[in-house]
C-alpha cells in the first residue's frame, strides 16, 4: 500500500535525493515547481520500493482527476505501476500518467504491451536548451537575440542583482505591473493562479533552492527570473518577467542569468508554451536543442 503526504518545504531533500541523479529533464519534477504549485493541485508523495511517486489532481470539466507522474527510482518498475493503478482505481480513476517522454513511453510499452493508450500534448513539450547558447547567442540564427541586447545597451545604463530576500518585495510590484498589463477576461485565472505560485515562491525563496536575478535601472527593478535545478545537469527556469517598455529587457535577463547559473549545469529548461501563440514564438526563437516530448499515457481497463 502507498502512502501519500502533501509536499511540503520540508520535504526537499527527501525528493531531490530521487530527482537530482536522475536524468529526467522534465520541468515538473524541479522541487521548486512542484511544492509552489501545490495549492492548486494537492500535490503530495510517498516514497515506495525505491521510488519517489508524485501524484496531484487537475480539473476535468466539474471533477478532479487523479492523475500521477513516472516514477523516480531503481525499484521494481512493473510493481509500482501496479502499485499505482490500484491506488488510482481505488479512488475511482483510471490510472493516469502524465509528462511521459519518449524513454518512458519505450519502458510502458516493454513492460504493459498494449495496455496503455496515448495523447501527445504539444503545448506541454519542455524547450530545452544548451547553457552554452544562451550564454554567448552565437552565430547567424541568434543574430536578432544580440540586436536586442545591443540596442537595449544603448539607450539603458543597466546593472544585474541577484535576488535576495531584500528585494523581492520589489520583484513583486513589477510583476503586478505585468500583471495589469496582460491580464484579460480569457486568462485572468490562469494569472491569478501563476501570481499565488510566484508569491509563494518569493516568499521562501531560499527554502526552496530558488536562484534568480534581476536587471535594475535608475534603482528600478525592470526584469527578474528566477529557477531551480531539476536534476544535476538540468536548471530549470521557472519564472521571467519584464517591463516590456524597455525594448530588448527580456533578451538581457535570459543572458544575464544563464551566465550566472553554475556552469555544472550543461541544460538549461525553458518549460512550456501552454499553447499560447505568442508564448509559442518566442520560447522558438531561442532555438532549443530539444523539444522535450510529453504524453498523457492511460492504462486501459
Amino acid at each position: 500500500m502507498m502512502t501519500f503526504k502533501p509536499i511540503q518545504i520540508e520535504d526537499k531533500e527527501t525528493i531531490i535525493a530521487f530527482t537530482y541523479p536522475n536524468n529526467l529533464q522534465n520541468c515538473d519534477y524541479a522541487f521548486a515547481n512542484m511544492c509552489s504549485w501545490r495549492f492548486l493541485y494537492n500535490s503530495e508523495y510517498a516514497i515506495h520500493d525505491r521510488f519517489l511517486i508524485i501524484r496531484f489532481y487537475i480539473q476535468e470539466k466539474e471533477r478532479k482527476h487523479l492523475v500521477y507522474m513516472f516514477p523516480v527510482g531503481d525499484g521494481d518498475l512493473r510493481q509500482t505501476i501496479d502499485g499505482m493503478e490500484k491506488d488510482s482505481e481505488s479512488s475511482g480513476h483510471p490510472l493516469t500518467i502524465l509528462g511521459v517522454t519518449p524513454e518512458a513511453k519505450t519502458l510502458l510499452n516493454t513492460l504493459f504491451p498494449h495496455h496503455f493508450s496515448y495523447i501527445l500534448e504539444r503545448n506541454f513539450f519542455d524547450y530545452i536548451h544548451l547553457r552554452d547558447d544562451l550564454v554567448t547567442l552565437a552565430g547567424k540564427k541568434f543574430q536578432p537575440k544580440r540586436n536586442h541586447i545591443n540596442k537595449f545597451n544603448k539607450l539603458y545604463d543597466y546593472t544585474y542583482s541577484a535576488i535576495t530576500q531584500d528585494i523581492t518585495s520589489r520583484c513583486k510590484e513589477l510583476e503586478q505591473v505585468w500583471y495589469e498589463a496582460n491580464k484579460v477576461d480569457e486568462n485572468n485565472e490562469d494569472l491569478f493562479h501563476e501570481r499565488d505560485s510566484m508569491n509563494f515562491a518569493l516568499d521562501h525563496f531560499n527554502e526552496l533552492g530558488l536562484s534568480g536575478g534581476a536587471i535594475m535601472v535608475d534603482d528600478k527593478i525592470i526584469a527578474f527570473t528566477y529557477g531551480s535545478p531539476i536534476n544535476n545537469m538540468t536548471f530549470g527556469i521557472h519564472v521571467e518577467k519584464a517591463d516590456i517598455r524597455y525594448e530588448g529587457v527580456f533578451s538581457v535577463i535570459s543572458q544575464e542569468f544563464a551566465r550566472h547559473i553554475p556552469q555544472q549545469y550543461v541544460y538549461i529548461n525553458r518549460e512550456e508554451d501552454l499553447g499560447i501563440p505568442g508564448l509559442r514564438q518566442s520560447k522558438l526563437s531561442y532555438h532549443p536543442c530539444l523539444l522535450l516530448e510529453k504524453n498523457v499515457a492511460i492504462k486501459r481497463r
